[in-house]
């Protein structure tokens, strides 16, 4: 399977894998909505992959599978002074 894979304009690090080019029929329309005008970033033939760059390979399989979609939303932000701090035994 070659899957569609596009990033958001609106968020950030977002990206949206879909089963088919321009077929956006199983991605709700509230996902669609907050995502905004989905970019076209490549054309990636999954079935071929061991892995992918920060999502699931398993995951996204699935997903595509039983869903029609995947979401991959970026990793959260790490509070680094919360961190520093802790570190150093303040709270």
């Amino acid at each position: 399977m070659i899957c569609a894979v596009y990033k958001s304009l609106r968020k950030a690090d977002t990206y949206l894998f879909i089963k088919q080019k321009d077929k956006f029929e199983d991605v709700p329309k509230s996902l669609l909505d907050v995502f905004g005008q989905p970019k076209l970033v490549m054309l990636l033939p999954i079935e071929k992959r061991d892995h992918l760059g920060f999502a699931d390979i398993n995951k996204v399989k699935a997903a595509l599978a039983e869903q029609g979609f995947y979401l991959q939303l970026p990793p959260p932000q790490i509070n680094l002074l919360k961190q520093h701090l802790q570190s150093n035994g303040v709270s």
